[in-house]
């Protein structure tokens, strides 16, 4: 028997308004909606906890899901964590993809940073409805290439910041092109 993971079946993050989050997908992401499910016990633990559960289509048989939890407090962060670190990233075929994304966005009133350069791929982030950081990724045009170089440092970049707990300078390269800007 070889264990290995087929895929991710889906992701699951907690909304405020379940319908007001599937719309939103819909309209800026054009996610549609697979299904929903609600109960009012939760079938892992028999606790009885009403709840919604919908499923969205993220392209590729990804599936994005949120929970909508009426009887809990209401959501809140890990006030440890910063707002960058915890976000769901997509990614689109190419920069003009996620131009075109950027636009759509910023006229329906969604505030977008970026577009920022990271080396191997090109991202904007913004916020849905329920304080989730969303990523938008393209590839760049030399992905392949920054990828292979990647790959080539992880386990050596792992080791030295396992042992300093600071960045080491295997990946740099990913900056080059700010150098010479």
């Amino acid at each position: 028997m070889t264990l290995a993971i087929d895929r991710i079946h889906h992701v699951a993050y907690r909304c405020r308004d379940a319908r007001e989050t599937v719309e939103w997908y819909g309209r800026m992401l054009n996610m549609g909606f697979v299904l929903a499910i609600a109960e009012d016990r939760v079938p892992s633990t028999k606790q009885p906890d009403p709840y919604m559960h919908v499923f969205l289509d993220a392209g590729g048989g990804n599936v994005l899901a949120f929970f909508e939890l009426p009887t809990k407090p209401p959501m809140g962060r890990d006030p440890n964590t910063p707002d960058w670190v915890q976000h769901i990233a997509f990614r689109v075929r190419d920069r003009a993809t996620l131009l075109e994304y950027k636009a759509h966005l910023e006229a329906h009133g969604v505030e977008v940073l970026g577009v920022i350069d990271h080396g191997a791929f090109h991202s904007i982030y913004f916020f849905d409805p329920n304080g989730h950081r969303l990523e938008l990724a393209c590839p760049d045009p030399e992905e392949q290439n920054m990828l292979r170089r990647l790959d080539e440092v992880k386990w050596k970049m792992l080791e030295d910041w396992s042992q300093t707990r600071r960045a080491p300078p295997h990946a740099a390269f990913l900056h080059e092109r700010e150098l010479k800007s």
